[in-house]
């Protein structure tokens, strides 16, 4: 997925965060979901979160703790460059890719995951390299776990 880079102005939202407008709709530029997990930059310094909405407004939240380490106030410009984080559906081998195809409330679901989980269920399907017979009960199993709404493989 493309890294999208910008400019803006950062304001203050409340609670000690403060936030930076998104100029473009992430659905738009990298697909619908119900949260979008982003890595990138602020003024060349790492930012992890979730772009954030209300109404048709979008944004990255900027916590206390980030700010703590990192000077801005509201009013400041910065260059700001986003990116997806973790794997995402296009990256998927085409057996996922294909099953989460058809069960869009597991796709859904999967999508808003942050990406340590998603990566966790992947890891957990791709653990069958020695026993592909496996694979496909696997994937048929996170489907199902996904359109149940589960963000985490119940330990076995």
């Amino acid at each position: 997925m493309t890294a999208r880079r910008f400019t803006g102005t950062v304001r203050e939202e409340g609670r000690g965060r403060v936030v930076v407008p998104v100029p473009f709709d992430p659905d738009q530029v990298w697909g619908v979901k119900a949260r979008h997990h982003i890595t990138g930059t602020v003024d060349d310094v790492r930012v992890r979160g979730v772009v954030e909405a209300s109404g048709t407004d979008r944004w990255v939240v900027l916590t206390p703790a980030w700010l703590r380490d990192h000077a801005l106030a509201p009013g400041d410009r910065v260059a700001v460059v986003l990116a997806p984080e973790g794997p995402q559906r296009a990256d998927l081998a085409e057996d996922i890719a294909s099953a989460l195809d058809a069960a869009p409330a597991a796709a859904a679901h999967f999508d808003s995951l942050a990406q340590f989980y998603r990566r966790a269920y992947l890891r957990w399907i791709d653990g069958t390299a020695r026993r592909p017979e496996l694979r496909a009960a696997r994937i048929a199993e996170v489907v199902d776990l996904l359109a149940a709404g589960i963000k985490q493989r119940p330990k076995t």
